[in-house]
């Protein structure tokens, strides 16, 4: 039997008709991964998606749980594999996206995680266009996210060593992990190429809790960057209020 290279923890509540799409991306990888489906207790048809794929599965189950950070930490502590992260079930891996971050982090032995580029993909309309990201800095990651979390790869030993997401963050635990990596282990390596999409639909959680999700993440600069910068007030009224009216 071959060794898994990536554990790949799958959160999802009542994403059915996203969920076979994000499982077929995981499979069709050309490398060896073992996968662990977290549903909270969907009242979907969840379940018949996950049965369809139960026996490529490392493991699933579907009950109500402490929310998504708790679910990924349950998934990747399941886990093995050298490598580690999740993908949301309304996300999708490009081919050979796995590959390509594994490639990279073998480059960068240093590194705790490397980070690809991504696509944003908006389901109503089929528009597409890249989520923003670039190279690591400090100052930068201060300034925004720089980081697409459906397109980053980390190595288990650092995963472990920051005890993984922020069990009581909910909207901001992406951008919390990536600052919590930086502080134990150095910059994260970034590669510049496409290797995921992020869906943008109509219940995804940085749309319905615009401000929710703005708040987290000013405590997170906070916390690790001593200070807010101030963009972060600059750019509130249209990151929170305006988007919110405009859909």
């Amino acid at each position: 039997m071959v060794e898994p290279l990536v554990t790949v923890a799958v959160p999802s509540f009542n994403q059915g008709r996203f969920l076979d799409d994000a499982l077929a991306s995981i499979f069709q990888q050309e490398i060896p991964v073992e996968v662990f489906v977290l549903d909270g207790g969907s009242s979907d048809h969840s379940v018949d998606v996950i049965r369809k794929w139960e026996h490529r599965l490392a493991g699933w189950r579907s009950h109500a749980d402490d929310g998504q950070a708790a679910a990924i930490n349950e998934g990747i502590a399941q886990g093995r594999a050298p490598y580690v992260c999740w993908l949301n079930s309304d996300d999708w891996f490009l081919p050979g996206g796995l590959a390509k971050l594994i490639a990279e982090s073998e480059k960068y032995p240093d590194a705790p995680a490397v980070y690809g580029r991504a696509w944003n993909v908006v389901q109503k309309s089929g528009k597409r266009y890249p989520v923003w990201v670039e190279p690591f800095l400090e100052r930068r990651l201060a300034l925004r996210c720089i980081i697409s979390q459906p397109a980053t790869l980390i190595r288990r030993a650092a995963w472990e060593s920051v005890g993984g997401v922020d069990g009581k963050l909910h909207m901001a635990m992406d951008y919390d992990l990536w600052w919590r990596l930086f502080k134990q282990a150095g910059s994260l390596q970034f590669l510049d190429d496409f290797v995921a999409v992020n869906r943008e639909h109509e219940a995804t959680k940085t749309k319905t809790q615009r401000r929710r999700h703005y708040q987290e993440a000013i405590n997170v600069v906070r916390k690790y960057y001593g200070r807010v910068p101030l963009k972060w007030w600059l750019a509130q009224p249209y990151a929170v209020w305006f988007k919110s009216i405009s859909g």
